[in-house]
């Protein structure tokens, strides 16, 4: 029998499909709380199982835990690179412009100076996001010179980290985005997520509307090629309608899915169950 080790630190409607369908197809799951786990990493580590489901919502935790998987050769989905680029914007942005992948125009800066210089040459609306961060959290639109200062001081003021200043241009798209899921390289389904009322955010967190997206070959070969750009096993794409077609903004590493399956029907814990169960035997 299959062993799957679930790394998680909340559980989530995901991973809760993910363990009954574990169960469904005869898989031994071990539920590992990263909030309570510790690694003597001077031994080696014994009782492994034979293969891990990175699915911690904190990039940090999820990062660590990962590396010290692999240093004792664990399999862990994603692997560490993967988990590393995808947790980063500026990372995954380089990585997919080096694939060839259309992306919004990017630029990153070290300063508040240097990001007025930056939005003089990108133009406005542009947005401010941090590198690290989800849910549409810190992220803020930049209208105009005098907002853009405020904005850009107030960052000033926190964590070293929000003092990188990635910023990007607003995209002309209809009130909505694409996510898509891939897994083994192989696109699975997508949904549209429309903004909520008083929010350009389209995040399903703060309120976005799901619902089905065609499956048409833009967007399936756009998916795919983003995935294989982080090297991606299981992850989810988020696509925006540009005026020359698709850009691709973030690629999700521990990408959240239960919209997906509500909207769509498609059983997508079976999908990662059973590569899960593939990969395991190689």
């Amino acid at each position: 029998m299959v062993s799957i080790g679930i790394i998680y630190d909340f559980i989530r409607p995901e991973e809760k499909m993910l363990i009954n369908e574990a169960r469904n197809q005869g898989v031994e799951v071990k539920l590992i709380d990263a909030k309570n786990i510790y690694f003597n990493i001077s031994n080696s580590l014994k009782n492994l199982e034979d293969i891990y489901l990175q699915r911690c919502v904190s990039y940090f935790r999820s990062i660590h835990i990962t590396y010290l998987l692999e240093s004792f050769k664990c399999t862990v989905i994603n692997s560490f690179n993967t988990a590393l680029i995808c947790g980063n914007k500026l990372f995954t942005t380089i990585s997919l412009l080096k694939h060839g992948i259309p992306v919004p125009k990017t630029a990153i800066s070290f300063s508040k100076s240097s990001a007025l210089k930056v939005l003089d040459e990108i133009g406005y609306p542009s947005i401010l996001k941090p590198v690290i961060g989800s849910w549409g959290r810190l992220i803020a639109p930049l209208n105009d010179p005098e907002s853009s200062l405020a904005i850009l001081e107030s960052r000033e003021y926190l964590h070293p980290i929000y003092h990188l200043y990635y910023i990007q241009e607003r995209v002309e798209r209809p009130p909505r985005d694409i996510r898509s899921l891939v897994v083994d390289g192989q696109f699975i389904c997508a949904i549209y997520r429309y903004q909520p009322p008083l929010d350009w955010r389209t995040n399903t967190a703060r309120g976005g509307r799901a619902e089905p997206c065609p499956g048409v070959d833009e967007l399936i070969d756009v998916s795919v090629r983003a995935a294989e750009a982080v090297n991606g096993e299981i992850v989810g794409v988020d696509c925006m309608e540009g005026r020359d077609g698709l850009v691709v903004h973030e690629v999700n590493n521990t990408v959240e899915f239960k919209n997906m399956v509500r909207v769509t029907g498609v059983n997508i814990p079976s999908a990662i169950i059973s590569y899960l169960k593939r990969r395991a035997k190689k």
